[in-house]
């Protein structure tokens, strides 16, 4: 079991940068790899990133790419998104998820075993 709890969310201006924090507790933290989703209001659940177990590995929802940046710290048991030149589209509520999965790293929410709550991201223009 893995409980999963994100922090770091907020209101921001357009061009501006927040950085959530997942802090995982629970089973070894280093035998997932850690993805990054989010829910804007009426639309489905997409991904946004995802790590490897080592932090060797990362992978991003094409629209990210070059602003965001997912990092982990296998000794403080968290994972961190990065957000610069935050748009308005990049409002929803951001979900970290751990996929227990022994290779690879995931896009699909299928794969994921465990959610966090969620954190509120506003981008305003």
């Amino acid at each position: 079991q893995v409980q999963l709890v994100e922090s770091g969310g907020g209101s921001v201006q357009a061009g501006g940068s927040l950085r959530l924090s997942c802090a995982a507790s629970g089973r070894s933290f280093d035998r997932y790899s850690m993805g990054w989703f989010r829910q804007a209001p009426g639309k489905e659940r997409e991904f946004v990133a995802a790590i490897s177990r080592s932090g060797g590995v990362t992978y991003y929802v094409d629209s990210v790419k070059g602003r965001f940046t997912i990092s982990r710290d296998n000794a403080k048991n968290t994972v961190y998104l990065q957000m610069n030149s935050l748009e308005p589209e990049d409002t929803a509520v951001y979900y970290c998820a751990a996929d227990g999965r022994e290779v690879g790293i995931s896009a699909s929410n299928t794969h994921y075993d465990y959610w966090g709550q969620g954190t509120q991201v506003t981008v305003s223009s």
